[in-house]
């Protein structure tokens, strides 16, 4: 494995271009990540939810642990319906949080997914 993050997040637009712009002051001082941490955020739960259902959380677990596959291997590992994970593969794939190796079959590159949201005031 790469020793890749992914983050994933539930903030404001407000808090985004914050980050935005403190990455980019660290930038300009020369501060940079000891590793890159690939992000997608999410203005809302709702949003979150229509693409982290629970089986693709099962989905993004079974391909990280059995690796490199197609998506009719995937099917049969997870005991569902072709079209029903490939279209979760491709609603992950359209996020980042899978992607096609150099053979053509799908892969989580990712050694860790770490999610977070701030609950209301």
């Amino acid at each position: 494995m790469s020793g890749r993050d992914f983050k994933i997040g539930i903030i404001s637009e407000e808090e985004f271009f914050q980050e935005i712009h403190e990455l980019a002051v660290q930038a300009d001082q020369g501060l940079f990540p000891e590793k890159p941490v690939e992000r997608v955020y999410f203005g809302d739960m709702k949003t979150f939810l229509e693409y982290i259902t629970p089986k693709r959380f099962t989905l993004l677990d079974t391909l990280h642990k059995a690796g490199a596959m197609t998506i009719y291997a995937l099917a049969k590992l997870l005991h569902r319906h072709y079209k029903n994970v490939h279209n979760d593969v491709k609603a992950l794939e359209s996020i980042g949080l899978v992607e096609k190796d150099e053979a053509g079959r799908y892969v989580v590159p990712w050694e860790e997914i770490t999610a977070s949201t701030r609950l209301a005031a």
